[in-house]
């Protein structure tokens, strides 16, 4: 038996994405998440600066010109992803460590109410050093405060 969803409670899905299969299949989750449902995808792409890159001013404004050139291609990217399927989104770019970003994207969603769900879509890695050491989708498996969806 499954009942429909109450109408008064808007759904949030905020999809880690950054253009790979696993980002392209969550971005594809979350639409099937928010059909026949009120709400909006909040498409959230996370630059992450690595420690040697952290060490040099120069590598710095070097990265950050590349993770701004990358915003603005993946923002096109998920807009044609998503173009004819959903158009309630918005495109939302981030510094910092992906994991702890999501979380904080998903604490600030704009316009969530108290009654509102807000739900994490990630792509599940297929890389093999990501199972010695953690992925994105393990580490939000382990301290995401909100429903996680990682999408196989």
């Amino acid at each position: 038996m499954s009942t429909a969803p109450s109408s008064d409670r808007k759904l949030y899905a905020v999809v880690g994405y950054d253009g790979s299969p696993p980002a392209v299949r969550a971005l594809d989750a979350a639409v099937n998440l928010l059909r026949d449902r009120d709400g909006r995808i909040d498409v959230v792409y996370v630059a992450h600066l690595t420690p040697a890159e952290m060490m040099s001013a120069d590598a710095i404004a070097e990265m950050e010109e590349i993770f701004d050139e990358m915003a603005l291609d993946l923002r096109a990217q998920a807009g044609e992803q998503l173009r004819g399927h959903e158009e309630r989104w918005r495109f939302e770019r981030r510094q910092g460590l992906i994991s702890e970003e999501l979380v904080a994207a998903a604490a600030k969603v704009p316009d969530a109410g108290p009654d509102d769900i807000v739900v994490i879509v990630v792509g599940s890695s297929s890389q093999a050093t990501h199972r010695m050491v953690g992925s994105v989708a393990v580490h939000l498996a382990r301290r995401a405060p909100v429903p996680l969806v990682i999408v196989p």
